[in-house]
Protein backbone atom coordinates (compact mmCIF):
# COMPACT_ATOMS: atom_id res chain seq x y z
CA UNK A 1 0.00 0.00 0.00
CA UNK A 2 2.81 2.99 0.91
CA UNK A 3 5.23 1.41 -1.67
CA UNK A 4 1.88 1.81 -4.34
CA UNK A 5 1.38 5.11 -2.99
CA UNK A 6 4.98 6.43 -2.85
CA UNK A 7 5.25 5.57 -6.48
CA UNK A 8 2.53 7.54 -7.58
CA UNK A 9 2.89 10.52 -5.35
CA UNK A 10 3.56 14.25 -7.51
CA UNK A 11 1.90 11.86 -10.34
CA UNK A 12 -1.50 13.69 -12.06
CA UNK A 13 -3.78 10.20 -12.15
CA UNK A 14 -5.72 12.23 -14.50
CA UNK A 15 -3.11 10.63 -16.76
CA UNK A 16 -3.90 7.42 -16.92
CA UNK A 17 -7.55 8.29 -18.58
CA UNK A 18 -5.61 9.98 -20.99
CA UNK A 19 -3.25 7.33 -21.71
CA UNK A 20 -6.28 5.02 -22.35
CA UNK A 21 -8.02 7.41 -23.94
CA UNK A 22 -4.81 7.98 -26.97
CA UNK A 23 -3.84 4.60 -26.58
CA UNK A 24 -7.12 3.30 -27.72
CA UNK A 25 -7.99 6.22 -30.36
CA UNK A 26 -4.41 6.50 -32.06
CA UNK A 27 -5.54 9.72 -32.60
CA UNK A 28 -4.93 13.00 -30.80
CA UNK A 29 -8.30 15.17 -31.75
CA UNK A 30 -10.31 11.75 -31.24
CA UNK A 31 -8.48 10.90 -27.93
CA UNK A 32 -10.01 14.90 -26.42
CA UNK A 33 -13.25 14.71 -28.08
CA UNK A 34 -13.60 11.03 -25.78
CA UNK A 35 -12.15 13.09 -22.66
CA UNK A 36 -13.78 15.93 -23.37
CA UNK A 37 -10.94 18.45 -23.58
CA UNK A 38 -9.68 20.58 -26.37
CA UNK A 39 -6.96 18.56 -28.69
CA UNK A 40 -4.11 21.16 -27.38
CA UNK A 41 -4.87 19.82 -24.16
CA UNK A 42 -4.94 16.30 -25.29
CA UNK A 43 -1.47 17.05 -27.12
CA UNK A 44 -0.04 18.09 -23.51
CA UNK A 45 -1.09 15.51 -21.73
CA UNK A 46 0.41 13.07 -24.52
CA UNK A 47 3.71 15.44 -24.12
CA UNK A 48 3.44 14.97 -20.00
CA UNK A 49 3.12 10.78 -20.61
CA UNK A 50 6.44 11.05 -23.01
CA UNK A 51 8.11 12.40 -20.45
CA UNK A 52 6.75 10.14 -17.64
CA UNK A 53 7.23 7.06 -19.61
CA UNK A 54 10.57 8.39 -21.40
CA UNK A 55 9.02 6.82 -24.58
CA UNK A 56 7.20 8.46 -27.35
CA UNK A 57 4.26 6.31 -27.20
CA UNK A 58 2.68 7.24 -30.54
CA UNK A 59 4.68 7.83 -33.36
CA UNK A 60 2.95 9.38 -36.81
CA UNK A 61 2.62 6.89 -39.80
CA UNK A 62 0.85 6.92 -43.03
CA UNK A 63 -2.35 9.17 -43.39
CA UNK A 64 -1.36 10.95 -40.12
CA UNK A 65 -2.01 7.66 -38.19
CA UNK A 66 -0.09 7.41 -34.44
CA UNK A 67 1.02 4.01 -34.51
CA UNK A 68 1.82 2.70 -30.33
CA UNK A 69 5.70 2.35 -30.04
CA UNK A 70 6.18 -1.49 -28.37
CA UNK A 71 5.91 0.14 -24.97
CA UNK A 72 2.63 1.68 -25.60
CA UNK A 73 1.05 -1.99 -26.91
CA UNK A 74 2.79 -3.12 -23.96
CA UNK A 75 0.98 -0.62 -21.37
CA UNK A 76 -2.34 -0.70 -23.28
CA UNK A 77 -4.27 -3.92 -21.84
CA UNK A 78 -3.01 -2.84 -17.86
CA UNK A 79 -3.89 0.58 -18.65
CA UNK A 80 -7.24 -0.54 -19.69
CA UNK A 81 -7.55 -3.27 -16.25
CA UNK A 82 -6.23 -0.94 -13.49
CA UNK A 83 -9.47 1.60 -15.37
CA UNK A 84 -11.80 -1.18 -15.02
CA UNK A 85 -10.85 -1.79 -11.54
CA UNK A 86 -11.38 1.71 -10.71
CA UNK A 87 -14.97 1.69 -11.79
CA UNK A 88 -15.61 -1.78 -10.33
CA UNK A 89 -14.43 -0.28 -6.99
CA UNK A 90 -16.12 3.05 -7.71
CA UNK A 91 -19.63 1.02 -8.65
CA UNK A 92 -18.58 -0.79 -5.48
CA UNK A 93 -22.25 -2.02 -4.19
CA UNK A 94 -23.93 -1.72 -7.68
CA UNK A 95 -22.08 -4.72 -7.78
CA UNK A 96 -23.93 -7.03 -5.79
CA UNK A 97 -25.19 -10.26 -7.11
CA UNK A 98 -26.54 -12.42 -4.38
CA UNK A 99 -26.56 -15.65 -6.81
CA UNK A 100 -22.62 -15.44 -6.97
CA UNK A 101 -21.92 -13.59 -3.27
CA UNK A 102 -19.77 -15.66 -1.36
CA UNK A 103 -18.57 -15.21 2.05
CA UNK A 104 -20.49 -14.62 5.85
CA UNK A 105 -23.06 -12.90 7.56
CA UNK A 106 -23.57 -12.89 11.07
CA UNK A 107 -26.95 -12.75 12.93
CA UNK A 108 -27.09 -12.38 16.92
CA UNK A 109 -30.17 -13.51 18.60
CA UNK A 110 -31.67 -15.73 21.02
CA UNK A 111 -32.93 -19.15 20.31
CA UNK A 112 -36.35 -17.92 19.76
CA UNK A 113 -35.23 -16.31 16.39
CA UNK A 114 -33.83 -19.65 15.68
CA UNK A 115 -36.96 -21.89 16.15
CA UNK A 116 -39.26 -19.04 14.67
CA UNK A 117 -37.38 -17.01 11.59
CA UNK A 118 -33.86 -19.36 11.33
CA UNK A 119 -35.60 -22.64 9.10
CA UNK A 120 -37.17 -19.64 6.54
CA UNK A 121 -34.57 -17.02 6.69
CA UNK A 122 -32.00 -20.11 5.85
CA UNK A 123 -34.09 -21.94 3.01
CA UNK A 124 -34.47 -18.18 1.29
CA UNK A 125 -30.72 -17.82 1.43
CA UNK A 126 -30.18 -21.08 0.02
CA UNK A 127 -32.45 -20.46 -3.08
CA UNK A 128 -30.78 -16.46 -3.19
CA UNK A 129 -27.64 -16.87 -2.31
CA UNK A 130 -26.73 -20.31 -2.06
CA UNK A 131 -22.67 -19.31 -2.00
CA UNK A 132 -23.30 -17.07 0.98
CA UNK A 133 -22.82 -18.57 4.42
CA UNK A 134 -24.96 -17.90 7.75
CA UNK A 135 -23.57 -17.46 11.18
CA UNK A 136 -25.95 -17.08 14.49
CA UNK A 137 -24.73 -15.71 17.47
CA UNK A 138 -25.78 -15.54 20.83
CA UNK A 139 -25.15 -12.08 22.94
CA UNK A 140 -25.00 -10.65 26.29
CA UNK A 141 -26.72 -7.47 25.77
CA UNK A 142 -28.35 -6.03 22.88
CA UNK A 143 -24.98 -6.50 20.43
CA UNK A 144 -24.32 -2.83 20.29
CA UNK A 145 -21.10 -3.11 20.63
CA UNK A 146 -20.68 -6.39 18.05
CA UNK A 147 -22.99 -3.91 15.39
CA UNK A 148 -20.36 -0.98 16.12
CA UNK A 149 -17.19 -3.35 15.45
CA UNK A 150 -19.21 -4.70 12.39
CA UNK A 151 -18.78 -8.53 14.47
CA UNK A 152 -22.42 -8.82 13.99
CA UNK A 153 -23.97 -7.62 10.72
CA UNK A 154 -27.55 -7.82 12.83
CA UNK A 155 -29.51 -8.24 15.75
CA UNK A 156 -32.79 -9.36 16.35
CA UNK A 157 -34.33 -10.03 19.52
CA UNK A 158 -36.91 -7.54 21.87
CA UNK A 159 -36.62 -3.76 20.97
CA UNK A 160 -34.29 -2.27 23.10
CA UNK A 161 -35.68 -0.83 26.65
CA UNK A 162 -33.69 2.40 26.38
CA UNK A 163 -32.26 5.49 24.22
CA UNK A 164 -30.22 3.72 21.09
CA UNK A 165 -26.92 4.94 20.97
CA UNK A 166 -25.18 7.07 17.95
CA UNK A 167 -25.10 5.14 14.66
CA UNK A 168 -27.82 2.51 15.48
CA UNK A 169 -30.93 1.92 13.04
CA UNK A 170 -33.79 -0.62 14.53
CA UNK A 171 -37.21 -1.62 12.66
CA UNK A 172 -40.11 -3.63 14.21
CA UNK A 173 -40.21 -6.81 12.42
CA UNK A 174 -43.97 -8.28 14.12
CA UNK A 175 -45.40 -8.82 17.47
CA UNK A 176 -45.74 -12.14 19.20
CA UNK A 177 -48.47 -13.64 22.14
CA UNK A 178 -48.18 -16.37 24.88
CA UNK A 179 -49.69 -19.79 24.91
CA UNK A 180 -49.53 -21.87 27.48
CA UNK A 181 -48.56 -25.68 27.16
CA UNK A 182 -48.43 -28.69 29.23
CA UNK A 183 -48.58 -32.80 28.98
CA UNK A 184 -51.94 -34.28 27.62
CA UNK A 185 -52.08 -36.62 31.15
CA UNK A 186 -51.62 -33.05 33.51
CA UNK A 187 -54.20 -32.49 35.89
CA UNK A 188 -55.64 -29.22 34.24
CA UNK A 189 -55.25 -30.63 30.72
CA UNK A 190 -58.92 -30.88 30.58
CA UNK A 191 -60.19 -28.19 32.96
CA UNK A 192 -60.61 -24.44 31.78
CA UNK A 193 -57.06 -22.89 32.64
CA UNK A 194 -58.25 -20.04 35.75
CA UNK A 195 -56.23 -17.60 37.51
CA UNK A 196 -56.68 -20.17 40.35
CA UNK A 197 -55.53 -23.15 38.76
CA UNK A 198 -52.74 -21.46 36.73
CA UNK A 199 -51.23 -19.65 39.94
CA UNK A 200 -51.66 -22.96 42.02
CA UNK A 201 -49.72 -24.90 39.36
CA UNK A 202 -46.26 -25.28 39.23
CA UNK A 203 -44.39 -23.71 36.27
CA UNK A 204 -41.16 -23.96 33.66
CA UNK A 205 -39.72 -20.86 32.84
CA UNK A 206 -37.25 -20.10 30.17
CA UNK A 207 -34.69 -17.08 31.64
CA UNK A 208 -32.24 -16.23 29.21
CA UNK A 209 -29.85 -14.79 31.19
CA UNK A 210 -30.57 -16.29 34.52
CA UNK A 211 -32.59 -14.11 36.88
CA UNK A 212 -35.24 -14.10 38.55
CA UNK A 213 -38.44 -12.77 37.62
CA UNK A 214 -40.67 -12.26 33.93
CA UNK A 215 -43.40 -10.53 32.21
CA UNK A 216 -45.95 -13.21 33.25
CA UNK A 217 -44.75 -12.77 36.85
CA UNK A 218 -44.77 -8.69 36.73
CA UNK A 219 -48.86 -9.04 35.59
CA UNK A 220 -49.60 -11.72 38.23
CA UNK A 221 -47.94 -9.07 40.97
CA UNK A 222 -50.13 -6.06 39.77
CA UNK A 223 -53.36 -8.83 40.50
CA UNK A 224 -51.53 -9.37 43.74
CA UNK A 225 -50.69 -13.15 42.90
CA UNK A 226 -47.39 -15.32 42.60
CA UNK A 227 -46.19 -18.31 40.77
CA UNK A 228 -44.19 -21.31 41.78
CA UNK A 229 -41.63 -21.35 39.32
CA UNK A 230 -39.95 -24.87 39.81
CA UNK A 231 -37.70 -24.87 37.31
CA UNK A 232 -35.91 -22.13 35.21
CA UNK A 233 -33.66 -22.58 31.83
CA UNK A 234 -32.14 -20.40 29.77
CA UNK A 235 -33.25 -21.68 26.42
CA UNK A 236 -36.71 -23.04 24.82
CA UNK A 237 -35.31 -26.09 22.94
CA UNK A 238 -35.80 -28.69 25.83
CA UNK A 239 -38.71 -27.07 27.23
CA UNK A 240 -41.51 -29.92 25.86
CA UNK A 241 -39.31 -32.69 26.95
CA UNK A 242 -39.47 -31.15 30.81
CA UNK A 243 -42.79 -30.87 30.29
CA UNK A 244 -43.85 -33.66 28.77
CA UNK A 245 -42.60 -35.76 31.42
CA UNK A 246 -43.57 -33.45 34.30
CA UNK A 247 -46.83 -31.40 35.71
CA UNK A 248 -44.76 -28.25 35.34
CA UNK A 249 -46.97 -25.74 33.41
CA UNK A 250 -44.70 -23.75 30.59
CA UNK A 251 -46.03 -20.04 29.37
CA UNK A 252 -44.15 -19.72 25.66
CA UNK A 253 -44.23 -17.00 23.08
CA UNK A 254 -47.25 -18.43 20.86
CA UNK A 255 -45.19 -18.76 17.66
CA UNK A 256 -42.89 -20.93 19.73
CA UNK A 257 -44.79 -22.87 20.92
CA UNK A 258 -46.13 -23.73 17.47
CA UNK A 259 -43.38 -25.06 16.78
CA UNK A 260 -42.47 -27.23 19.81
CA UNK A 261 -46.15 -28.32 21.11
CA UNK A 262 -46.62 -30.48 18.29
CA UNK A 263 -43.33 -32.42 18.51
CA UNK A 264 -44.17 -34.23 21.73
CA UNK A 265 -47.85 -33.86 21.44
CA UNK A 266 -48.49 -31.37 24.46
CA UNK A 267 -51.67 -29.62 25.20
CA UNK A 268 -51.89 -25.84 24.36
CA UNK A 269 -54.28 -23.35 26.42
CA UNK A 270 -55.08 -19.39 26.69
CA UNK A 271 -53.02 -17.72 29.55
CA UNK A 272 -55.87 -17.07 32.15
CA UNK A 273 -53.99 -13.75 32.67
CA UNK A 274 -54.14 -10.28 30.08
CA UNK A 275 -50.51 -10.85 28.59
CA UNK A 276 -49.50 -7.75 26.26
CA UNK A 277 -48.14 -8.30 22.89
CA UNK A 278 -44.18 -8.18 22.73
CA UNK A 279 -42.57 -7.61 19.94
CA UNK A 280 -39.59 -8.75 17.75
CA UNK A 281 -37.35 -5.98 16.45
CA UNK A 282 -33.98 -5.99 13.82
CA UNK A 283 -31.02 -3.89 14.74
CA UNK A 284 -28.37 -2.95 12.74
CA UNK A 285 -25.43 0.36 12.48
CA UNK A 286 -24.98 2.98 9.74
CA UNK A 287 -21.31 1.83 9.56
CA UNK A 288 -23.28 -0.70 7.17
CA UNK A 289 -26.52 0.66 6.91
CA UNK A 290 -25.92 2.25 2.65
CA UNK A 291 -24.08 -1.10 2.37
CA UNK A 292 -26.11 -2.63 -0.92
CA UNK A 293 -25.38 -6.34 0.22
CA UNK A 294 -26.71 -5.10 3.82
CA UNK A 295 -29.55 -3.86 2.60
CA UNK A 296 -30.59 -6.88 0.94
CA UNK A 297 -29.90 -8.88 3.93
CA UNK A 298 -31.71 -6.68 5.44
CA UNK A 299 -34.75 -7.31 2.87
CA UNK A 300 -34.44 -10.80 3.28
CA UNK A 301 -35.11 -10.84 7.17
CA UNK A 302 -38.42 -8.33 6.78
CA UNK A 303 -39.32 -10.63 4.27
CA UNK A 304 -38.93 -14.03 6.17
CA UNK A 305 -40.31 -11.51 9.00
CA UNK A 306 -43.56 -10.50 6.96
CA UNK A 307 -44.28 -14.63 6.26
CA UNK A 308 -44.25 -15.20 10.14
CA UNK A 309 -46.69 -12.52 10.78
Amino acid sequence: MHASHDALRGVDLNLVLALAALLSEQHVTRAAQRLGITQSAASHALARLRELFGDPLLVRGPKGVMLPTPLASELGPSVQRVLDDLAGVLRGQDAFDPAVATGSVHIGGADYVELVMLPRLVARLAELAPKLDLWMHSYPTWGDEELAAGTFDLVIGPPRQGPRPAGAYERVLFQDTFTCVMRPGHPLADQRLTLARYTSAEHLMVAPRGTPGSLVDDVLAREGKTRRVAVAVPHFLVVPYIVRSTDLIATLPTRVAEVLAPSVGLVRARPPIELAPFAMSMGWHERKHADRRHRWLREQVIAVATEVA
